[in-house]
């Protein structure tokens, strides 16, 4: 509550903030499964350097924009918060999929369509270093994988659509439903390659591990795509509401 009275927060966003916050810890203590997260050890060392190589200079440039942003508008602090509480809840639902496996919604699409990507990159590595941490849900080694297909690869496809939506002048919460739904099911299909490219089939090679691996999620993930693209709606209905004039701050602002 004190960190609350700090942020000057409004009673709806005081709300919000501790609901999240419970919302957090519930999922924190649950115990931990084989997750779509790719797991701690599971790609060779080379891969693992690799994928943070390519991921490093999207996140770097993340923290530079992000003081940035908060140097010059304090009040985007709050939806900063909201935008990596939500990816962080909502990354730890995880819905049982075949193979002993696991699916679930990214929430990058929000801060992508709020933020841009480079931000995204920063928050998706937060909330990546404390799942591995704390729920044993991806792996440290593996952060850099994880890090380019969840808070990279599928923000650039949202912020993509979500711009040539405003271009075609699309209704826009449809505009943000598409964008959020599509950049989810991205994700997934980018880490099906990184598996493929790790574990490729003995017949058929990397092109066919591919196609296993999004056949092994597709049955889940396409739901759970959908249903993030109706959440991801829904918030941003609330925050033009409720925190209008912080949105009014960002580019979002442009579509309105």
């Amino acid at each position: 509550m004190k960190l609350c009275k700090k942020m000057n927060l409004s009673k709806i966003e005081k709300a919000v903030f501790c609901v999240s916050i419970l919302i957090a810890a519930f999922f924190a203590l649950t115990p931990s499964t084989s997750a779509m997260h790719i797991m701690e050890g599971y790609l060779p060392v080379g891969y693992s350097i690799a994928w943070s190589v390519v991921a490093l200079p999207f996140v770097v440039m993340g923290v530079m924009r992000l003081q940035k942003t908060v140097s010059e508008n304090r009040r985007t602090l709050v939806l900063l918060a909201m935008s990596g509480a939500f990816i962080f809840v909502i990354s730890s639902l995880k819905i049982p999929s075949v193979s002993g496996s696991c699916s679930h919604m990214t929430g990058t699409g929000l801060a992508a369509i709020l933020f841009g990507l480079s931000t995204t990159s920063v928050l998706g590595v937060i909330v990546l270093v404390f799942q591995a941490i704390l729920l044993a849900h991806g792996g440290l080694t593996t952060l850099g994988a994880n890090t380019f297909s969840m808070a990279i690869a599928g923000p650039i496809l949202t912020i993509l659509l979500f711009n040539a939506g405003k271009k075609i002048k699309l209704n826009k919460m449809a505009n943000v439903f598409i964008a959020a739904t599509l950049g989810d099911l991205f994700t997934y299909c980018v880490t099906s390659i990184q598996l493929a490219l790790a574990h490729p089939s003995e017949v058929g090679g990397v092109a066919e591990s591919t196609v296993k691996f999004l056949g092994v999620f597709a049955p889940t993930q396409i739901p759970l795509a959908v249903v993030e693209g109706i959440f991801t709606v829904l918030i941003i209905m609330g925050m033009e509401k409720y925190a209008a004039r912080e949105l009014s701050e960002l580019s979002y602002a442009e579509a309105v």
